[in-house]
């Protein structure tokens, strides 16, 4: 009857011995003294956190300054050019093309030019292709138009280019008459002119009539001494 339980008794002990021998093998663990607490309290009710809704950003063109500022700019760019003796700009990098009209075309030895106007200040300025302006350059001139490359700067960093052109500004109605009230005279210049000529016309008739009345009286023998030498007769 022992030696029956024999074999099952030696596989207990056996494995009594491995259990011992691995638990001797294994590190001996450390109490952690580092404390994490929780995210959030375990007694109040989950709420999922809400999303802020966050706004794009829609770009827009950059604000231009006024007319004033521009031509403060301009003035301390000239001065600072001619302080380092270098080319001064032209007045018309302070003007938009917005504010351009062009009042005339001409052809000269360098080529097509043209005379524009600028609006705000009411100053005309003679410009030729490759001429600067606050948001563009003159490209071309032509017989009837001029011919600009346009700029347009926004707020998130980009620049459009467009091509812009302006036409000649034809005559209005009141050019016209002015033009016409130019070419011809008053009337009251033409009547006073008409009776100036009537008494200058006058004067000489005068004039003439004048003469003419010394030529025809007969002249007196001895003259104004004879007379005079001649005795006086008495009663």
């Amino acid at each position: 009857m022992r030696n029956m339980h024999t074999p099952s008794t030696l596989k207990g002990l056996l494995a009594a011995a491995l259990v011992a021998a691995a638990a001797a093998a294994a590190p001996a663990q450390t109490a952690s003294t580092t404390y994490r607490g929780a995210s959030r309290d375990p007694f109040v009710k989950y709420k999922p956190a809400l999303k802020r809704r966050v706004e794009k950003k829609v770009a827009a063109p950059v604000a231009v300054p006024d007319i004033k500022a521009r031509i403060d700019r301009y003035k301390e760019q000239k001065l600072a050019a001619m302080n380092l003796r270098q080319q001064a700009p032209k007045p018309t990098t302070a003007l938009l093309l917005n504010e351009v009209q062009v009042i005339g075309i001409f052809r000269t030895p360098r080529g097509y030019a043209a005379m524009v106007e600028a609006t705000p200040i009411k100053l005309s300025y003679v410009v030729y292709p490759g001429e600067q302006f606050f948001d563009g350059m003159l490209v071309a001139i032509e017989e009837t138009r001029l011919v600009f490359r346009k700029q347009t700067r926004w707020t998130d960093g980009r620049t459009d280019v467009a091509v812009e052109s302006k036409a000649l500004r034809q005559p209005s109605a009141a050019d016209a008459l002015t033009a016409q009230r130019t070419d011809q005279p008053a009337p009251a210049a033409e009547e006073k002119k008409s009776e100036l000529s009537m008494l200058v016309d006058a004067l000489k008739a005068l004039a003439a009539s004048g003469s003419q009345q010394q030529q025809q009286q007969p002249a007196q023998p001895g003259g104004a001494e004879a007379q005079a030498a001649s005795p006086q007769s008495k009663p």
